[in-house]
């Protein structure tokens, strides 16, 4: 096995060469592009070579029979056909007829197998490789991890261009560029000349690494490994696609393969370990709102943007994060939610982020459009959840930054950060507002007396057990106790919105204190 991929047979090549000019012809001829693509995709690797010969001679040998058997038809048809006084025969069987058929076939057979036996198991000949990369299915992106050879301990994920997937959502694509669909922000880089072994696996569901000029396809499986190679003989970019339906992105899961010279491969290898350097994050770092807020922008940008969208209003079935209960909920619930995913998959999970990122995306949403919660979740958080330990109630705060200067008396009346939202919450079963909750309400009304431009909106909560006309009532109710007590501290009521209650499941404490609230967010 060590050499087949050497040694195999001239003529099919011969046969490659052939099939190759004749796609080149096609190629010439007007709309040549388009009728091009009933042919294989143009080979860059030896067994891809070899593919187009098996499928030219097979083309061929299935081509001659049809001729002539079918040829043999329709002569015997004609030239003895009844109208020509021709008399059916009324013999029994031949020997050597029956020999015949028997024995032509199966040396068609033998002509055949032979060759395509040996490219298959070239093809699995996944030894010497200098090269070892692990390919990991996401919904839906890639995940390459470098295992040996040059690079070896790289690792990052590949995902569809955001401007590419947002160009798809729109319905508009006359401005469509050539690598529609296929464009990502991390294509996968391997030097040319080099054996690649690629080891597939999957994260979540079934998919498949297939990329055409290379000659591979396999299935990447959750829990079991597969293995393929390549060794590229061009520079360049190469495509290709998941090649198994899993789930409803798998037309946003591309695959893009960038072929370099030896020199240009280890010098991308020298600037990625650079900026692996470079962003080596401590997860025992303390970081203050501003900074993880800025972190996770560019993290939301990058990983949740295609669907959530970047005004965070979701579209369609994609949920919207803007006055999210998870979002503005306590913390562990969203910290589960990104961890875990949820819907069955249609929330992929995202724990193949760092535990930085995690944390910054999450407190990015939380104090992004309406959703000023002020909440904080620390990388050190992301730590212990992945250990199964997350934090009870709402979000835990984090030491806070040292605090800015006094501002001069004639500042505005209220600073940015007492936006809210304002949380107001009830006892059990009712509806009218204690004191704490009255004191809530008027520091709300202090903020938005301050800011007379813009409009409230009161969003309340329910618990989902129990009946649900009698939780959406009491919800009503309270929402429009604090619309009564916003109006009776000098808020006009045409700024005051009510919104529909939103649904929290019940379980702990903390979630059963959650769904007895109403927020005072700004309305967008």
């Amino acid at each position: 096995m060590k050499n087949i991929s050497t040694k195999l047979v001239p003529w099919s090549l011969a046969l490659a060469a052939w099939g190759s000019s004749m796609a080149h012809a096609v190629q010439d001829l007007p709309g040549g592009p388009a009728v091009n693509q009933l042919n294989l995709h143009p080979p860059v690797t030896r067994i891809a070579v070899e593919q187009h010969g098996l499928h030219w001679m097979m083309l061929i040998i299935c081509t001659l029979i049809f001729i002539g058997v079918f040829g043999v038809m329709f002569y015997s048809i004609w030239m003895h056909r009844k109208s020509k006084g021709a008399q059916a025969a009324n013999f029994h069987e031949s020997v050597k007829v029956e020999v015949a058929w028997t024995i032509i076939p199966f040396i068609i057979v033998v002509l055949i197998a032979l060759p395509a036996t040996k490219v298959l198991v070239a093809q699995k000949d996944t030894t010497n490789a200098d090269l070892t990369i692990k390919a990991t299915g996401y919904q839906w992106k890639w995940g390459y991890d470098y295992l040996t050879g040059e690079g070896a301990g790289l690792s990052y994920i590949s995902t569809l261009d955001t401007a590419q997937r947002q160009m798809s959502n729109s319905g508009d694509v006359s401005q469509a560029p050539v690598d529609y669909l296929f464009k990502v922000d991390n294509p996968l880089v391997v030097p040319v000349g080099k054996k690649v072994r690629v080891i597939t696996t999957a994260n979540d569901v079934i998919h498949s690494f297939m990329v055409p000029a290379f000659g591979i396809k396999q299935d990447a499986i959750p829990g079991f490994v597969r293995d393929t190679w390549f060794k590229a003989e061009k520079t360049g970019d190469y495509y290709g696609q998941c090649a198994e339906l899993c789930g409803k992105e798998h037309a946003y899961m591309p695959i893009h393969v960038k072929v370099l010279s030896s020199q240009d491969y280890s010098a991308w290898v020298e600037a990625e370990q650079k900026k692996v350097a470079a962003k080596a994050d401590d997860p025992n770092k303390v970081w203050v709102l501003t900074d993880l807020v800025a972190r996770g922008e560019k993290v939301y940008a990058a990983n949740c943007a295609a669907c959530h969208q970047a005004n965070g209003k979701g579209a369609g079935p994609i949920k919207p994060l803007d006055g999210s209960a998870v979002v503005l909920g306590p913390t562990a619930d969203m910290m589960h939610a990104v961890l875990e995913g949820r819907a069955n998959g249609a929330m992929p999970s995202w724990k193949q982020l760092s535990d930085t990122d995690l944390a910054a995306v999450v407190t990015f949403a939380k104090n992004h459009w309406s959703n000023q919660t002020g909440q904080l979740v620390q990388p050190a958080q992301f730590v212990a959840a992945r250990g199964g330990q997350f934090p009870e109630g709402g979000g835990s705060a984090a030491p806070a930054a040292t605090p800015a200067p006094a501002a001069p008396e004639a500042a505005a009346p209220a600073a940015a950060s007492d936006a809210g939202p304002f949380q107001v919450f009830f006892d059990s079963g009712k509806s009218a507002l204690d004191d704490a909750a009255q004191a809530e309400v008027k520091k709300a009304a202090e903020y938005w007396n301050a800011h007379k431009d813009g409009k409230i909106a009161l969003s309340g909560f329910v618990d989902a057990t129990g009946s649900a006309d009698k939780n959406a009532e009491l919800a009503k109710e309270r929402a429009k106790a604090v619309a009564k007590l916003l109006s009776d501290s000098g808020i006009a009521s045409e700024r005051i919105e009510l919104r529909k209650p939103q649904t929290i499941t019940a379980g702990s404490d903390g979630a059963d204190k959650q769904a007895r609230r109403v927020d005072i967010v700004a309305a967008q």
